[in-house]
């Protein structure tokens, strides 16, 4: 795809300080990825239901309250060049990752060749998704997997602005591993995008060497107003 403001927009994050928390904690924050006009460009097409392909009332299937709608293909442009975008700055982390893990799966450089692999083993669905939230709304944990290739890297934006929008709703990301468990709660502001782990991450082992730990995702209660948000993942479904 040729350059666009948005490629522009995402070389100018620090992707040296993103790959460190990344390593460090299984999220990063990129701030202000979207303006406030664009966030509420975006949050103005979840009523559209022509541009989706799904819709998922959360309650009925245990995932919490609240609900989400797959975006149909063609992607809106702005996620489409965004989900292209960010995926070559994070597939160097996910190959990095697979080898310290021991996982025998390296990521192509560039998002069609990957979504190529993900289609031709049946996952033809897009996965990019927008999320709504009332007041008592929640997400439970959870991890996006969808299929058999997995990308262990995914996007979460914030189009709502916390404190005038909404308030509860907290990003938050838990942490398994043999020695514990681990909760983080990301904040956020309107525009930003959180960069987290799908599944699994490497760690260092207490005696050394690296030890594997599960990750998972989830929104905390929403207190009041509404709260939307764009999650872009990487792979597609089945």
């Amino acid at each position: 795809m040729a350059s666009t403001p948005t490629d522009q927009l995402v070389a100018m994050q620090d992707w040296v300080g993103a790959e460190q928390s990344l390593d460090a904690h299984g999220n990063a924050v990129l701030p202000r990825l979207l303006s406030a006009a664009q966030c509420t460009q975006l949050a103005a097409l979840y009523p559209r239901d022509e541009v989706y392909r799904a819709r998922v009332v959360m309650a009925r299937h245990g995932f919490g309250r609240g609900e989400y709608k797959y975006f149909a293909y063609p992607l809106p442009p702005l996620l489409d060049e965004l989900r292209h975008a960010l995926y070559p700055r994070l597939a160097p982390v996910a190959n990095r990752w697979n080898r310290q893990l021991g996982i025998d799966v390296q990521y192509p450089g560039d998002l069609d060749d990957f979504l190529k692999r993900c289609h031709q083993a049946g996952q033809t669905r897009p996965t990019p998704l927008m999320l709504e939230y009332g007041e008592g709304d929640y997400n439970c944990l959870h991890q996006d997997l969808y299929g058999d290739h997995v990308f262990p890297l995914q996007v979460a934006i914030l189009l709502s602005e916390p404190g005038k929008d909404f308030s509860g709703g907290e990003f938050v990301m838990t942490e398994q591993a043999a020695s514990g468990q681990r909760a983080d709660v990301v904040s956020l502001r309107q525009g930003d995008a959180v960069v987290f782990t799908v599944n699994q991450r490497p760690a260092a082992g207490k005696r050394g060497g690296t030890r594997k730990v599960a990750m998972r995702h989830g929104v905390s209660r929403i207190r009041r107003g509404h709260r939307h948000t764009v999650g872009l993942i990487f792979h597609d479904a089945r």
